[in-house]
């Protein structure tokens, strides 16, 4: 056997896991390849584009001149843009201490993953013609741990990056490989859909909670119910609700489709956040949507599988009129008929006694 896998002869699985574990983290720091493409400026262009990022610093040549820098530097976020390997892994790409344990549990059947942690830390900005180095550390091995994804390990391992031999940044991160659990071959239970009129245009509402006698009748909703007579097992993925996102998820109870405003400046924005992102203001209200958009994009998910779904099924991204962007799912028609541009209305699905999540189904169904 190759120590690629790690299978020794002799010992349980867990015993060889551990095994090969401790042997990597004997080996240190590894370092990797440089970058394959010097830190450049169209690439921080292109990411502060995406991110939604308008620190001058970053892209205007004056601006950066005469800030703290004194030139143009990289956000410190976009240290891994750097070094990815991309799509089609090119022979440079040099093995790390953690590959060999990924594949063992892979060979294993823990195919399924998920990242649970990703902490960095900046030393220092990035200078443009600078190409950093990756050097990656196995930190350890936990488990097996039973979740209620299935049973599995949790892997940790460190990057530092290098300018020379100068570190600028640093991560942890850690990773659940677990084996998936089998579905159960339950029949699905006959969904009764209640439709009513269309949505009024979004309004404005207070964030502070209001008297019942001045809050405004609820808006007319779509819920699709599951059949009372059928059980209904909780729904195994659960939203992260906290202070910033309690009041979408209290609309969506409700049937409507609330959206952030800033109480300063008026900026709409999704996904929620403590503070506006355009005057830094903390003060913040909502509106409801009037529940229309377009898909701006979309992806078929066929494997791994998800808990409490069935595989093949649609993640898009739905552009609102009001100048947002939320991420849901459509349903209601074949993966083939979805696409760019795809017209969309929200609904209400119900997904167990006290979990209901927004979708979105084609506008004219």
């Amino acid at each position: 056997m190759t120590a690629g896998t790690g299978a020794a002869e002799g010992g349980t699985f867990h015993e060889r896991l551990t095994a090969l574990a401790e042997r990597r983290i004997e080996m240190g720091e590894v370092r990797g390849v440089a970058a394959a493409d010097p830190v450049n400026l169209p690439m921080i262009r292109h990411w502060t584009d995406a991110i939604g990022d308008a620190n001058p610093l970053y892209t205007d040549p004056e601006a950066a001149e005469g800030g703290v820098h004194g030139e143009i530097v990289a956000p410190p976020a976009m240290i891994q843009v750097w070094s990815m390997p991309g799509v089609r892994r090119s022979g440079r790409q040099v093995s790390t201490p953690v590959d060999d344990v990924l594949r063992m549990l892979d060979e294993n059947g823990h195919t399924g993953v998920v990242a649970t942690n990703c902490e960095q830390t900046y030393h220092r900005y990035v200078r443009l013609g600078e190409r950093p180095v990756p050097a990656t550390r196995f930190a350890g091995l936990s488990g097996p741990k039973r979740t209620a994804l299935g049973e599995g390990y949790f892997v940790t391992w460190n990057v530092t990056w290098y300018a020379g031999d100068e570190p600028v940044a640093t991560m942890l991160f850690r990773v659940l490989k677990f084996r998936p659990r089998e579905r159960e071959e339950v029949p699905p239970p006959k969904p009764a859909t209640i439709n009513a009129a269309p949505r009024a245009p979004y309004l404005l509402r207070p964030a502070t909670p209001m008297d019942d006698a001045a809050r405004t009748p609820d808006p007319p909703k779509t819920v699709t119910a599951m059949d009372d007579a059928a059980p209904r097992a909780p729904y195994p993925l659960r939203p992260a609700v906290n202070r910033d996102t309690e009041f979408f998820w209290e609309g969506v109870a409700k049937g409507e489709l609330r959206i952030q405003k800033c109480a300063g400046c008026g900026e709409l924005r999704h996904p929620p956040g403590p503070v506006c992102p355009s005057c830094r203001s903390a003060d913040r209200t909502y509106v409801v949507a009037g529940g229309e958009g377009e898909v701006y994009s979309y992806v078929v998910h066929h494997h791994p599988p998800v808990p409490g779904r069935e595989t093949p099924f649609v993640v898009a991204v739905v552009e609102l009129p009001e100048g947002v962007r939320m991420v849901g799912n459509v349903t209601e028609c074949a993966s083939s008929e979805v696409g760019i541009g795809m017209p969309v209305r929200v609904t209400y699905r119900q997904m167990d006694d006290e979990l209901t999540l927004p979708m979105w189904i084609p506008r004219e169904a």
